[in-house]
């Protein structure tokens, strides 16, 4: 997400289901990826382990996912923002065999008690091999 002041949510990464919206326990979905155990294998999946990461407050995942040639320098995530669910809209590309790909998605969240919502067209890239997140425009 380019909001780049997202902040934590209230959600326990070791039990439970994923931010995500899988239907998985975060241990068995995102959790890997976070932990650096495995790799997105595609678009989709980056963006899911992206937002699961603002959600549990993996400020580290998100720089390490980020093309290096847009990646910020620091990305202080502050807490009082609770990311609340996840909608996958559209995907174009970004397969496993693809080198880029899109995903627009919609990220609902509550902050001082009232719901907002953030919709982006996020683009990814394969760099070294692995998924990306390259930049978004608003969704």
């Amino acid at each position: 997400m380019a909001k780049r002041d997202a902040r934590r949510s209230a959600a326990d990464p070791t039990g439970g289901p994923c931010p995500c919206g899988s239907g998985l326990p975060y241990t068995d979905c995102c959790g890997p990826i976070h932990r650096g155990e495995s790799a997105a294998a595609t678009a989709e999946a980056l963006m899911r382990s992206r937002y699961s990461a603002f959600a549990v407050g993996d400020a580290a995942h998100l720089l390490r996912t980020w093309h290096s040639t847009t990646r910020p320098p620091r990305l202080a995530l502050e807490p009082g923002t609770r990311w609340t669910r996840l909608e996958v809209l559209d995907t174009d590309r970004g397969g496993l065999f693809d080198a880029e790909g899109t995903v627009r998605f919609r990220a609902h969240y509550r902050e001082a008690g009232r719901p907002g919502t953030v919709a982006e067209h996020s683009r990814f890239v394969r760099e070294d091999g692995r998924w990306v997140y390259l930049d978004a425009r608003p969704g």
